[in-house]
């Protein structure tokens, strides 16, 4: 299937590694130019030139995006080069552990800006040139918004919002053609989470006991499985596909756990 995304430029926030670098790489593979937004140069530049080696195309720009003015900077960059937005993938982000007893106002308000403030900034400031193109955007999201997860009340504050801004969005953008989906992500197994693994004492234990909760092969969502979602998202070929909340996670949220 064609996806149509051929020389579409399409911004991915935290693309240099983790499911944001799956998604980067399933872009690039389908002919599109994603642009990685990222804090580390380093990391965002061996991306690039591994898939420049592959005779992939893609770009990358350098911000911190809890500071609001980077934002605005990005698109602002990207345009300079490129002249134009075809599409945004939010995703940067990271689950901080900000609790209800353990955390306080400044770490509260420090990771709404890590995870959801940015999320609307650069589409704001983007948004002249996704009218041009009728543009597609997709936001990562968590299932900590709807299952609850224990000591992390900013980054489920944070995930709520980012499915409340997808259906908000989708409701006020649909009159210009620019469509708004999240997917919504459970147990992925990153790099991230595997140091999260490996840092426990009974690490595998831990490990196993999780993927016995997931009811689709009782095994972990794979990176690429959540980009070739996001991918389609973006692409024409889900042309009537707005507001909607997709779950990649083997049933996870809404199946019962029980099931072997």
């Amino acid at each position: 299937m064609d996806l149509q995304l051929k020389d579409k430029l399409i911004i991915v926030s935290g693309g240099a590694k983790g499911i944001g670098k799956s998604i980067v790489e399933s872009l690039a593979s389908e002919g599109a130019l994603p642009v990685i937004v990222g804090r580390n140069e380093k990391d965002n530049l061996e991306l690039v030139s591994a898939l420049e080696a592959a005779g992939h195309s893609a770009g990358q720009v350098v911000a911190e995006l809890t500071d609001p003015a980077a934002c605005k900077q990005v698109v602002d960059q990207v345009i300079a080069t490129y002249g134009r937005i075809d599409g945004i993938v939010n995703n940067a982000g990271v689950n901080d552990g900000v609790g209800l007893e353990t955390g306080d106002y400044e770490r509260f308000m420090l990771s709404l800006h890590r995870n959801l403030v940015h999320y609307y900034l650069l589409v704001h400031h983007a948004l002249p040139w996704l009218k041009r193109s009728k543009g597609a955007i997709v936001n990562i999201s968590s299932k900590t918004a709807e299952t609850g997860q224990g000591n992390t009340s900013a980054y489920a504050a944070a995930n709520g919002g980012r499915n409340a801004l997808t259906r908000e969005w989708a409701v006020e953008l649909a009159k210009y053609s620019i469509r708004v989906n999240a997917v919504v992500v459970a147990e992925c197994y990153t790099p991230l989470y595997e140091k999260w693994i490996e840092s426990l004492p009974d690490g595998q234990d831990k490990k196993k006991q999780i993927e016995a909760l997931i009811p689709l092969e009782n095994r972990f969502t794979k990176a690429e499985e959540i980009a070739h979602t996001v991918v389609f998202l973006l692409s024409s070929v889900s042309s009537h596909t707005t507001g909607q909340l997709i779950h990649v996670d083997g049933g996870y949220v809404h199946l019962d756990r029980a099931m072997k």
